[in-house]
């Protein structure tokens, strides 16, 4: 897999520090493969998860391990006219964990059915988000649990604490992903650390080099540290 190649920092004639050191690094898109029918990322957060497992049809553990889990949400099409939609969870625990939600919008008429949604496919998304940042913004009255069985399937519950009781506010069912996914999944994440590795290399010996003309004695200073 090709990886982008970090760009030469040249000092300014004046000698200040280039505006490429005050800039973080973008990093292509295009190597994402979760990018590679369409999809674009509009939401990317951490969230609190309690994630439990269930073996056939046993009910699942009644209480799990907390875990923050990587929560991305693609969609293809424009905003408010989405043709499709994927909500993957990875795990910085575990590089093999990659599930995936994915549905359009005639998939979309069966869960509105079952869970009585009172929304169209449209503003499915925002319901997803409008959860999960609740969940970030209020742990303690708003969960996240995620159930994982031995079959590679997984369920997504939205949970209320009501303080007398439990209401399950939406559901969603997950599949863990290929083999081959999880693959491209692995590295991609890593090429884009170690990317990031080499920037940060390359920015500290930038630094060191424009501190070196400017105030020697302090760069040997540095050193010892």
């Amino acid at each position: 897999r090709a990886r982008r190649s970090r760009g030469d920092y040249i000092m300014s004639p004046n000698g200040d520090v280039p505006s490429a050191l005050e800039t973080s690094m973008d990093f292509s898109a295009g190597d994402d493969p979760s990018l590679a029918n369409g999809h674009r990322v509009f939401y990317e957060r951490e969230v609190p998860f309690e994630l439990r497992t269930a073996d056939g049809t046993e009910e699942p553990q009644e209480v799990g391990a907390l875990e923050a889990i990587k929560v991305r949400i693609l969609a293809v099409g424009p905003e408010g006219a989405y043709s499709g939609l994927r909500v993957e969870l990875t795990s910085e625990n575990n590089l093999f964990f990659l599930y995936e939600h994915e549905l359009d919008a005639n998939k979309f008429a069966a869960l509105q059915e079952q869970q009585r949604l009172m929304v169209e496919f449209t503003e499915y998304p925002a319901v997803i988000v409008r959860n999960l940042n609740l969940c970030i913004k209020e742990p303690h009255a708003y969960l996240a649990v995620f159930v994982m069985t031995a079959d590679g399937k997984g369920r997504l519950d939205f949970v209320q604490n009501m303080e007398y009781k439990f209401v399950e506010l939406l559901s969603l069912n997950f599949a863990a992903a290929a083999e081959n996914v999880v693959r491209d999944q692995i590295a991609f994440r890593y090429n884009a650390i170690k990317g990031k590795l080499h920037a940060m290399q390359g920015r500290l010996a930038d630094i060191n080099a424009l501190v070196k003309i400017k105030n020697p004695s302090l760069l040997l200073q540095m050193k010892r540290i």
